[in-house]
């Protein structure tokens, strides 16, 4: 059974870089009138503006864009989702990031400060209300959220979590001691780093986020490839190796997540294949996702991911609802 149990509703920061790549989503919302006059007329850039307007009026949360993320995938052979939202958005998690990432007077404080500023829009219950009526419609939906682990933060975490019903939670490293190491903006600090041992304490922080209790699954577990610096892999087998191991000891899942092959320069799933491999060796359990941030790019090479995971040896996936993990067989 094909499933995408990673996608998002939209990203900030709202750039003229988000617009126009918001514009070429709603050519998929259900209900969006087509385009008049041939493309790159000006009667159809106006057009493409009214549509915009009223998208921005709606907000992401609209029923119609909600939609379109099921239709498509639909479309595609999918047959359960998973819907998440990053924390970071949320206002009522903004104690929790301000203090473990870092935003101060230096360089690289500041360009995270302008970031995390416009990223963050609202509070989370207009999420999980819209997340809730796709459900009540008879979606095949479950709803979660993605969760940043911070050594040190465990506590606070599971006290925030706590206030909400989820039927999962994903656990991701996208920072290391402050630094949003997937932020293009800062990925020259990469260039002063020993990449190995960047990469054993990229995992330290993996393990501990699996051993910490928080999460159903961890995800894209070597997002740290995201601008293609990395140490030749056999130098990190052994460290693929443990991180298995303690993902298994520890009851927590991963995925095949597409997002960064088709998203962002290393051109490559997460985890690698070799990665993936001891992954199957210790019995990891694995989901499908697409990491959509746009509902056109949902259930985007998830053919490829299952296909992959089938030479792998997986015979199932799973998914999860209210709480618990439920296994499916890969071929329907």
């Amino acid at each position: 059974m094909k499933v995408d149990f990673h996608f998002h509703l939209e990203e900030g920061p709202y750039s003229f870089n988000w617009l126009q790549r918001t514009a070429r989503a709603l050519e998929v919302v259900p209900g969006e009138p087509k385009p008049s006059g041939e493309r790159n007329t000006l009667q159809w850039m106006e057009h493409t503006l009214d549509r915009l307007k009223v998208r921005m009026e709606e907000g992401y949360s609209s029923e119609r864009w909600l939609e379109a993320y099921f239709i498509e995938g639909q479309k595609k052979g999918i047959k359960r989702f998973g819907m998440v939202d990053h924390l970071y958005r949320f206002d009522e998690f903004r104690d929790y990031y301000e203090k473990y990432i870092l935003m101060d007077d230096s360089k690289l404080g500041k360009l995270q400060r302008y970031w995390y500023d416009r990223v963050r829009i609202g509070s989370i219950d207009d999420f999980l209300k819209a997340a809730r009526n796709m459900q009540a419609k008879g979606f095949p939906l479950s709803v979660g959220v993605e969760a940043d682990y911070f050594p040190g933060g465990e506590a606070e975490l599971k006290s925030l979590l706590d206030k909400y019903e989820l039927d999962y939670v994903i656990g991701s490293v996208h920072f290391l001691d402050g630094w949003g190491f997937d932020n293009p903006e800062v990925k020259d600090i990469y260039e002063s780093k020993d990449l190995v041992n960047l990469y054993k304490y990229h995992f330290e922080h993996v393990k501990d986020a699996a051993n910490s209790g928080l999460f159903d699954m961890i995800a894209h577990l070597d997002n740290l490839k995201v601008f293609n610096y990395r140490p030749d892999e056999q130098d990190l087998i052994e460290m693929y190796d443990d991180v298995a191991a303690t993902l298994k000891k520890a009851n927590v899942a991963s995925e095949i997540n597409t997002g960064l092959a088709y998203r962002y320069p290393v051109k490559e799933m997460c985890p690698s294949p070799t990665f993936l491999s001891k992954l199957y060796e210790h019995g990891v359990p694995i989901t499908l996702s697409s990491d959509s941030h746009f509902p056109d790019d949902i259930g985007t090479l998830l053919d490829e991911a299952m296909e992959l995971a089938k030479q792998t040896g997986y015979k199932e996936i799973v998914y999860f609802e209210k709480g618990k993990r439920i296994s499916i067989p890969l071929e329907d």
